[in-house]
This record gives structure tokens, sequence and C-alpha cells, in this order.
């Protein structure tokens, strides 16, 4: 083949028009760009007869082709049976085109012609059979020159060779055509017909040059029109247009065939907006031209296209009413558009139209109607349709199944899609790029995700490659289930087969690579999908700016502004609001500002979304600084800053403070009619549980006459029944339903029963269920909450009574009813009554629900009743059921408080295996039961368990550690754990401080206790006795005496009466500070009190005198607590005898035991005189008394002789009396252990002396033991 490069400068024959050449030269360069995407053949892909009418026979015709389906949808009628690309089928000369309405009847008539006629028509037809035949069968390469020089063909048997060869090769046409343009001009029409063969093989570039050389002078309009069929077969419109123009400018007339090729270019360049079908019609008849059936055709196939019924209708009405008579072709077109436009019922008419007026439906019309139900969802239509196009003789096709296909896919009946689509393999029908996308969207849509990879795999195992369409819809799927890496994968597949992706697929990338974090693919893609001419929509632009101030990339967020302001030409406020909720609040209110000061005046949607962000940043004050700027320089009414500003701070940690801002407001006057304010007000107050406050500003909201909103009476009735006000809400709801405001009559009712149940007035709820009762039906939930409410009150009685009647009268109980009644036996504190009534349940075949289970088994625990807790648990577990976090926690709480440590943590590993994890309660019950145990290295790892779980320890937590450490003598990490506490506002019990206190004491940690103290009487503590008795004990152990007397008086000060036992430890403090007469002096004050006193005071008296030496007033005041009526007990003589052997004179020690012996007591004297064996058993027996009174008596006793023997050297009896101590348990019998080889003695609870005893009884028998032990 010749070259056919244009390289000269454009011919002189079309210098009067050089637009043209440049055109054409630019186009040429842009043809392979506008090649690819131009859409298909407008043409109808079963247009041919032979298909349309398969039981009749036309073996004149070509084998019919059959085009690609690209799209779901039945296939546009778009080119008319005439073909409008080729002008020598369609026209002859302009003056042809205006005919007659019934010239159409005349051209169908077969003109009869003369024996000789038919004779050489026949030889040309062969002759020109004859040529192409030899033409293609040249080998490649071989000029055509071999075929035609000896063929003496005329250019007219030329041309019809070019079109013949033209249908199996372009190439070898356009060599034919280049032969005949060696040889001789050629004619119009052989340049027509190559034209064509080009356009249709879809070789604009060529076209164009053959075009410029041959469209100078003479050219006609059959080659105007042959090269705007070119363009119109690639959609290149512009072109078309700039063509018709020329031949304007050229003095050439266009013909119907020009303005047909025109429009059928219109409707290939893209879809028609409104409007543009009638001004091309317009244009036509403009031209003084009547239009045909091909135009009416055109237009509304086009108008299809783009489902624009109205312009179809009007073309079509135009068409009736210019009495040009639709043809099969339209009536398809006019069936389609209304299908595609959703008038499934207008295309059925069209349908039986067509079929009235004796039209015969082709498998278009069929698939037309087919889509238009399938469309609606109309299942049974569609089936019956394609039952009918099976009868009428058509077999389904692709078009057929792809509907089908489809409209089960978007309905959710995926095995029937799939149905089809092996139905469709099966009967031999190869599904198209259209079927495996529709199956690939279809299954992705429904999470079948694997499936719809395996239908992408068929496709390109078929040899298909696919469409942007099924990509998409892939990464769509693989988006939604969350499988990045298999979207990014498919995406990374898409750009390498050469598809270009679509605005979706970046979109669901972008989001894909936002949401996991991975910034920088995500920014590398934003940027070429920005060069690609895509722009991102704002909830995309949300996403983008969200996922990069979580990284804090600031320079890609100004670029990605600059693109938001400069490319996309967006708004400045829309942008500051994105910026803002992105928390990006710096940026955004920059460009707020800036947008205030150019006049943007954010609408209270966007300025409530701003300062929702400012909120959700905990950047209030920077918000009310922004709010003051737009007051500044927009103008605002003074209701909507209120609002604004009050907005900022209604939320849960600063809704009061947004009720204070109202509240103040409301002194100036009413913040305004603007409803809301008052309802978001009351949402946040409810939210953040400030009932009373939301219930005010509801009355504010009434009194103003502001009517109020179905969700806030609702949220208010419920309010008032949550503060227990019942009536109030009853009131309410009645006030709203008189006003004609749609509540939620049932559940309000509901909530109402239960809140009066729950106050004790179940006899307002049976009024409220008697109303309904008389006025209609009662719903179940209704009884079930007046159940409750007797339940509330332990009424099981009345409870059986509803619970019998719902089984009577309906409605049935269900598992709610069961439980309140439970509940009742529950809360009247019949727990043993519980399982008749699960007995009597079962025997009326009602089934015993988890709940139920879950209800006995909490009540047993509140009761403490762990075998029944125990029992109820292992049948639960028999069965198959497991508690929930709440009953987990009431169990191991029972357990722990019962000290069932083995139960505690068997119970704990089964709820980690059911899945719970130890919340802080159940933690905080074990750190408990550990310190109370003692078991302080159990308590550190709870406390350890706790921090490394990430919970925040609580007051319980602290406070159980600081019991811990006190008990374990740590009380420094006692004080730190105090000190952290109040850092986080925590309150520490009583008990933390009583324990702290105790142990400050034991460690004489005395500025701490003082500490403490001040701080416990600072916090307004409920103080008992036992705590000022223990600081009196730690000022005497200190030696502050003063400080003790002092306490005494601020323990009156403070409400708290003195006893004996506090007069006790004040009396022993003074004796310890050697100042008997000051304790003499509480003993006289406590003698004149109405106190009843014991010998305790008067021992302490004693105690502090001989302590001192002054052995007379000791003995003085004995006899003074005789005539006072008091006889001396143990606790004195355990005095006298310790201070006697702490005597240093003989004579002083044998006085005070003198008077014992003069007040009856002569056991200690006859142990000093005598030696007889009667008198140990004297000793025996006065310590069997002294063990029946408190624990330390006999103990105190026996030290006390113990020391008295051994300052008199009466070893021998001293060491009895130890003996007899052991034997009796008053010293533990472990005080030697000789015995058992451990060597070692105990002497802890012994004084000095008996403690010396012990030793020397401890050397002897380690004598004994040496003498039987050899090697010691």
């Amino acid at each position: 083949m010749s070259s056919m490069t244009v390289t000269s400068s454009p011919l002189p024959f079309l210098s009067s028009s050089s637009s043209l050449t440049c055109h054409l030269r630019r186009a040429g360069t842009a043809t392979a760009t506008a090649a690819s995407s131009a859409s298909e053949d407008f043409d109808y892909p079963l247009a041919d007869p032979s298909l349309r009418w398969p039981h009749l026979r036309f073996p004149y015709l070509p084998a019919p082709r059959f085009p690609a389906t690209v799209a779901a949808a039945p296939p546009v009628p778009a080119r008319p049976p005439q073909e409008v690309e080729d002008p020598v089928a369609t026209s002859g000369s302009a003056s042809s085109l205006v005919e007659p309405l019934d010239a159409r009847a005349h051209r169908g008539r077969v003109k009869k012609l003369s024996k000789l006629a038919l004779r050489r028509a026949q030889d040309w037809r062969a002759r020109v059979a004859g040529l192409a035949d030899a033409v293609l069968e040249l080998p490649p390469g071989a000029p055509v020159d071999d075929v035609l020089d000896g063929a003496r063909a005329s250019p007219d048997e030329v041309a019809f060779v070019v079109r013949a060869v033209g249908e199996s090769s372009w190439r070898r046409a356009l060599d034919a055509f280049e032969w005949l343009a060696r040889s001789s001009a050629p004619a119009s029409r052989a340049v027509a017909v190559v034209l064509g063969v080009l356009g249709r093989a879809r070789q604009d570039s060529i076209a164009e040059e053959v075009f410029l050389r041959f469209a100078g002078e003479g050219a006609t309009v059959q080659v105007f029109n042959a090269m705007m069929g070119v363009y119109a077969r690639s959609g290149r419109f512009d072109d078309a247009r700039q063509l018709l123009d020329t031949m304007h400018d050229r003095g050439i007339d266009p013909d119907l065939v020009s303005f047909n090729t025109l429009i059928n270019a219109r409707s290939k360049s893209g879809c028609l907006a409104a409007g543009v079908a009638l001004d091309l019609l317009f244009e036509v008849r403009q031209s003084g031209l009547r239009p045909d059936v091909i135009t009416y055709n055109t237009l509304i196939s086009a108008c299809s296209q783009s489902s624009n019924l109205e312009d179809a209708v009007t073309v079509f009405e135009d068409m009736i009413a210019s009495e040009c008579r639709p043809d099969l072709w339209t009536y398809n077109a006019m069936v389609s558009v209304h299908g595609r436009c959703g008038k499934a019922e207008e295309a059925e008419r069209l349908f039986r139209e067509l079929v009235e007026k004796g039209f015969m439906p082709d498998a278009i019309t069929y698939n037309s109607l087919l889509y238009a139900f399938a469309k609606e969802g109309n299942v049974d239509k569609v089936e019956h349709t394609c039952e009918q196009l099976v009868k009428a003789g058509f077999k389904k096709n692709e078009i057929t199944y792809n509907t089908m296909i489809h409209m089960y896919g978007k309905m959710g009946r995926l095995d029937l899609a799939v149905g089809l689509y092996d139905e469709m393999r099966a009967m031999g029908c190869t599904p198209d790029a259209v079927t495996y996308t529709v199956m690939i969207d279809s299954l992705g849509k429904m999470n079948r995700i694997a499936e719809a990879g395996k239908v992408l795999e068929d496709m390109t195992d078929a040899g298909l490659k696919p469409t942007l369409i099924a990509f998409s819809a892939l990464i769509c799927a693989y988006a939604k289930g969350g499988r990045r890496a298999d979207a990014e994968n498919t995406f990374d597949c898409m750009i390498a087969s050469g598809v270009k992706p679509d605005r979706l697929a970046y979109l669901v990338m972008l989001d894909v690579f936002a949401r996991s974090g991975d910034t920088e693919k995500m920014l590398c893609l934003y940027r070429k999908m920005m060069n690609d001419n895509y722009r991102p929509d704002d909830d995309m632009y949300q996403v983008l700016l969200v996922a990069l101030a979580k990284e804090d990339k600031c320079e890609e967020i100004e670029e990605v502004i600059q693109d938001m302001e400069l490319l996309c030409r967006m708004n400045l406020g829309i942008i500051s609001t994105m910026l803002i909720k992105a928390r990006c609040v710096s940026q955004g209110a920059k460009l707020l500002k800036k947008a205030c000061l150019q006049g943007y005046k954010p609408d209270i949607k966007s300025l409530r979304s701003i300062m929702n962000a400012y909120v959700m940043t905990e950047k209030h004050e920077e918000g009310l600084s922004l709010l003051e700027c737009i007051c500044e320089h927009v103008s605002f009414s003074q209701d909507l800053i209120s609002e604004c500003s009050i907005m900022l701070l209604c939320r849960k940690q600063t809704s009061i403070s947004a009720y204070e801002q109202y509240s103040q407001r409301l002194m100036l006057k009413y913040p305004g009619q603007n409803c809301n304010l008052y309802e978001y007000l009351i949402t946040c107050l409810i939210e953040a549980e400030f009932f009373s406050e939301a219930c005010q500003v509801f009355c504010d909201m009434q009194f103003i006459g502001i009517e109020a909103s179905k969700s806030i009476y609702e949220s208010i009735i419920s309010t008032y029944c949550k503060l227990g006000f019942p009536e109030t809400a009853h009131r309410l709801m009645d006030d709203a339903l008189q006003s004609g405001i749609p509540l939620n009559i049932l559940s309000c009712r509901v909530i109402i029963i239960e809140a009066y149940g729950k106050i004790k007035l179940w006899q307002q709820a049976e009024i409220l269920v008697k109303g309904l009762r008389q006025a209609s039906g009662i719903d179940r939930r209704i009884w079930n909450a007046l159940i409750h409410a007797y339940a509330e009150s332990g009424l099981y009685e009345k409870a059986r009574a509803v619970f019998d009647n719902m089984i009577k009268t309906g409605p049935l109980p269900t598992v709610d009813s069961v439980n309140g009644m439970m509940r009742a036996l529950i809360v009247d504190g019949r727990l043993d009554e519980l399982y008749v009534v699960v007995e009597e349940l079962q025997d009326m075949n009602f089934k015993i629900s988890k709940s139920t289970v879950l209800l006995l088994l909490d009540a047993f625990a509140k009761a403490g009743d762990v075998f029944e807790v125990m029992k109820i648990y292992n049948g639960m577990k028999a069965a198959g059921y497991l508690p929930n976090m709440h009953l987990y926690r009431s169990m191991i709480s029972l357990l722990c408080h019962h000290n069932r440590f083995r139960d505690v943590e068997l119970m704990i590993a089964e709820m980690e295996g059911a899945g719970f994890k130890p919340d802080l309660a159940i933690l905080n019950a074990l750190l408990n039961m550990y310190t109370a145990a003692g078991n302080f290295d159990r308590t550190t790892q709870v406390y350890r368990s706790i921090l490394e779980a990430g919970l925040e320890p609580d007051e319980d937590t602290y406070n159980t550690l600081i019991v811990m450490y006190c008990r374990s003598f740590r009380p420094e990490e006692g004080f730190t754990l105090l000190n952290e506490m109040g850092k986080r506002g925590l309150t520490p019990k009583l008990q933390s401080y009583k324990s702290l206190l105790a142990a400050s004491a034991k460690a004489e940690l005395r500025e701490q206790a003082d500490q403490i103290f001040e701080e416990m009487r600072s916090k307004s503590y409920q103080l008992n006795r036992s705590i000022y008795h223990m600081m009196m004990k730690i000022y005497r152990n200190a030696g502050n005496h003063s400080k003790a007397e002092n306490l005494l008086a601020v323990m009156k000060e403070d409400g708290i009466e003195p006893t004996i036992a506090t007069m006790h430890i004040l009396m022993t403090s003074y004796g310890t500070a050697g100042q008997p007469r000051e304790a003499e002096n509480v003993l006289n004050n406590l003698k004149s009190s109405s106190l009843e006193v014991s010998t305790l005071p008067y021992s302490t008296v004693f105690d502090a005198y001989l302590k001192n030496g002054d052995y007379n007033h000791g003995t003085t005041k004995l006899l003074e607590m005789k005539r006072d009526g008091v006889e001396p007990d143990h606790q004195v003589w355990t005095c006298f005898i310790r201070a006697a052997s702490l005597c240093e004179q003989t004579a002083d020690a044998i006085l005070l035991l003198k008077s014992l012996q003069d007040c009856g007591f002569d056991l200690p004297i006859r142990l000093l005189t005598e030696r007889t064996p009667s008198l140990l058993s004297e000793i025996a027996n006065y310590l069997e008394e002294l063990e029946a009174l408190e624990d330390s008596a006999a103990l105190n006793f026996v030290n006390a002789v113990e020391d008295l023997l051994w300052a008199f050297e009466c070893r021998a009896t001293a060491s009895r009396i130890f003996q007899l101590a052991v034997e009796r348990s008053i010293y533990r019998d472990n005080v030697f252990r000789v015995a058992q080889k451990d060597w070692g003695a105990d002497f802890r609870k012994l004084s000095a002396g008996a403690a010396l005893v012990g030793l020397t009884l401890w050397l002897d028998h380690m004598q004994v033991c040496a003498e039987r032990i050899p090697f010691l």
C-alpha cells in the first residue's frame, strides 16, 4: 500500500477554509485517543433480519455480526435500518431525500427489469464479486495491479470492488482505491466508499488523509457525508460539526444524510442534555429539510441512551404530528427509553401498540421490555416476558441473561443469578464482558468475595479483558470486607492491564489507604488522581484530612488545602469546616477567619459542626475566640451566638456550665424562640444525667410557648420517671397526646407504669392499666410492666393473678412475665418458694429461660447463700448456660466474702475461658479477700494484674491497698497511695485512715498520725471513740501528756462523751508521766460522774503511785477503794505484785504484799513464806478462775508472780508455777522446742522474771538432752 502521510502544507483548493485543514491535522494526532475512548457503534446488536425473525429465511443476507455488549441494560436503538454512515446506500442527491409520505410504499415495490437489463446486472454483479475475490486471494504484499490492470474495470466497478473488499480487509480496499487514484481522478462515489470502509475499520487518521487529498474543488456532499460518518463512529461531534460548517462555507448544501450523520455523532459523543435533541431537530427544519424516520429514530435512540424521557416523548410526538410513520426501530427505542426511566407500564403499553399496528416484535423489543420490568424488580413480568421471547422463536441471548442476572443480583437473590450464569454457559451462550461484570458486582455487594474473584478469573480465562466496572466492583468488595491487600493487588492489576481507573476506583482505594494509615500510598494515589482530572468529593477530602491530621503531616495538609481551594474551587467556609472536623483546628480557624473577611456567612449547621469540633478537641477557649471573630465580621443574631456558645459548652463534662450560661441569659431575657437551642440543651443535660436541670429547661420552653418535638417529649417523660415523678410524666403524656404529638405511646406507658412500681405506687399503675383495658386491648408489654410494678413491692399474689389472667385471656406470658413473678418473691424475701414456682411453671410447659436462672442466681448471691449459688451455677454449666458479667461479679464477690479461695480461683479461670475478662470490681474483691486473709503477696499480684490490664484503680482499690500496707507494717507506702488518691480526686474511706493511724502508732510516726487525724476532722468524717483513744495512746507513748488531755476536750467538742476506757487511757498517760495526783483527779472526776467505776481506773491510780515509789499513798488508795465499795480483783492484785517485785527494799515489798493480805488476798505473801504442797493447788485453782475472765488476766498475773519469786530468789517455786502455766496453756506449749530437736525457745509475752525462769528451765532441758546424745 502506498504511503498516505500528508507531508505538504494544506492543499491550494482548501486555502479558503484553512481552518478545516488545521482541524484535520489536529484531529489526526488525537485519533488513537478518541478511538479508544469512543462509544461502540450506534446500532442494534441484533439488527439483522435473520436474528429478528429466525423462523424466516434470508439466503441472500450475509452472516450476522454479534458486537460486544458493554452495559447491563439492553442496547439502545441508535442506527436506523438504512446505514447512516454510508451515504452511497442511503442517498443519491439532496433532492431525493424530500419525498411524499407514500414514497416508501412505492420505493418498496420491486421494479421489473427487461431481460437484457437483468442479464447485464447479473453479469456486472458477478464481475465485481470475481474481482473482489481475486483481490482478497492475493498473497500478503502482492500489488492489486496484477488483478485490476487486466480487468479493464470502470471506475464505478472499482468503487464497488473497494466496498466488497472492504468488508473483509480495509488494507486491500485501500490498495484498490490507490490503484484507481493512480489510474484517474477517482469519482466522489469512490472517495465516499473508501472513507466508509476506513470509518468502519476505525482508521480515522488514514481517512483524514484521503479526505484532505480528494476534498478539493468538485467535492460533493457524499464525500463530506462520508467523512462526517467517520467522525460519527468515533463520537467526534465537534469535528463533524466543523465539517458541516465547512460545507456551508464551500457553498455545498448539506442534505438530510448530513444532518442525520451529525445527530449520530452527537449521540455517540456522550449523554444528551435536556433540550439538545430538540435543538438538533429544529436545526434540520431550519435548513429547509424534512426529517425522515432515520432522523427521528436517531434522536429517540440518543435520548434513550441518555435516559431523557421527556425529550424522547417530544420527538416521538413531533414525528407523529409530521405524518412520519414510526417503524419497529422507533417503537424499540421508545420501549427502551421508558424502561430505562422506570416507566415499565408505559413500555408495556407501547409494546402492545406496536403489535396492534402490525409490527412483529424482534429480540430487541423483548429485551427492552424485559429490562423495563427488571429495573422495577418485577420478577413475574420478567419471567413472563422471557417465556414470550422463547415462544416467539428467539433464543435467550447475552442481553437477556445479563438483564436477569443483574436483576437477581440487585435483589440479593444470588443463587438465582448464579443459576442463570451456569445455564447461560450450558446453553452455549458465551458470557460477555457485561455478564462477568454484573456477576462480579452482584457477588461483591453481597460480600461473596471469593466467588467474585473466581468469576474474574473465568473472565480472563475466556480471553476477555476485565472491564473498569468489573475491577471497580471487586475493589469495592475487597475494601468493604476489610481485605486491604487484595483491594490493592486488584487495583494494581487493573493498572497493569491497561484499564484506566475511574473516579470510583480512585475514591475506594484512597479510602482503603486512609483508613489503614498508609498515608504515603494515599498521597501518591491522590496526586495521580488529580493529574487524571478526577476530583474527590467532600466526604473523601474529609477522610484524607483526618488521615493526614493523625500523622501530623502539616505540609501535605497545606497541599490538599490548596487543591481544594484552587483546583476544586471549593468554598473557603466549607474547607474550614472540614479542616476543623478533621481536628486541623488551627488551619481551619485561620481559613474560616479569611472566609469571614471575604463575606462568608456560615450557616447554622456548619457553625454547629465547627463548634462541635472544638469541643471534641477540648479547645473551648479557641472556639469562643473564633465565635467572637465571626460575630465581629459577620452579622449574626444574638440568639444564634447564644446557641453556639451554649452548644460549645454543652457536653457531658461542661453541660452544667452551658446550663449556667443559659441561666444567665435567662435573667436578662429569654434566649429566643429557637427550638433547636432548647432541644439541644435538654438533650445534652439528659445525656450528662442532669435531669433536674433538663426538666427546668423544658418548663421554660412551655412557659415561652415553644412546642417541643416528639423526641423531646419522650425524653422528658422518661426523665421525670427516672427522677421518681411518674405522675408528672403521666400528665405530660396526656398533654402531648391532646396536642396531636405522635408519641410512641406504648413505650411511654410502659415507662410510667414501671416508674409507679419503683416508688411503690402500684395502685396508680393499676388505675392506668384499668383505663386502657376499658378503652382497648392491652399489649403484652403493659401487662409485663404491671407485673414488675407489683414485684417492686413484693406483691407476688397480685403479680401471679396478672400472669394467670394472661394465660386465660391472652396475650400469652413471656420470659419477662416469668421474671417479674420471680422478682416479686425475691423482693418479698421468699427465696424458699422460688423452686416451687419453677416446678409449677415447668408443669405448665413453660421453659425456664437462661435469664430466669440468672435472676435466681443473683438473688441467692445477694442473700449470701453460697450453697445455693454453687448449686445453680453448676447446673447452669451442665445445661450449657454461662452467667453474664454481672453475675460473675456477684458470685465472685460472695465467694471472696466467705474466703472460698479455691472456688474463686476456679471461677475466674472458667470466666476467662468463657471470654470474659475480670473487671475492676472483681479484682477489688480479690484484693479484699487476700488482704483480709493476710496473704499480702497475692494482694500485690492482683494489684499488678490491674495495672497490666490497663484498668484504672478506683477508691476501693486504693483503700484496700492502704489497709494491706498498714497491716504488713509498711505505712510509708500507704501514705504514698493516700497522696495519689488526693491528686486524682478520690476520697479515702474512714477505715483507711484508721489503718494508717494504727500503723503510724506502731511505727511511731507521730507527725504523720497527727496529720491524718487533722485531715479526718477537716473532711468532716464521723469519727468514733476508738480513733480518739488511739490518738490518746499515741500521745501517751510519745510522752506528750498535755496533748492527750487537750484531746479529751476536743472529743467533747465533737459530741463524743468520754467513757471509762477514755479516762483509763488519760490516767495511764499521767501515770507514765509520773503525775499520780493528776491521775487521781481524773479518778475523782469519774467517781463524781454518773459512770460506774470499776477496778480498772483504781488500778491505774495505784500503778501511778507505786511506779512513783509512793507506796503509802498506794496502800491508802487501796483501802479507800474498799471504803468506796469496790472490791479488789485480779487487776489490783497484779498491780501490787508487780510493784512489790520492783521494790528496792524488802520491807516495802512486804508492806505491799501485806496490804493485799489485809484485803483478803494472801497468796503472794504465802508463796514467799510457806512451802506447803497445797499452795500450788490454790495457785492452780486461782489461775482457773482467771482463765474464765479476759484473755490476758491469767498471763499478767503469772508474769507478776514470776517476777516476784525471781526477785526473792524462790527459784524452785517459780519453776513449778512456770511449768503449771505451760500445762494450763497460759504460756504456749512450744515455749521450749528442745524435745523436737529445734534447740530454740520462745519467750515472747513473758515478763523479765518469767523469762529468766524460762531460760533456766531451757538450759536444764538442753543439759538433759546433751546427756542423752553423746556427740553433743
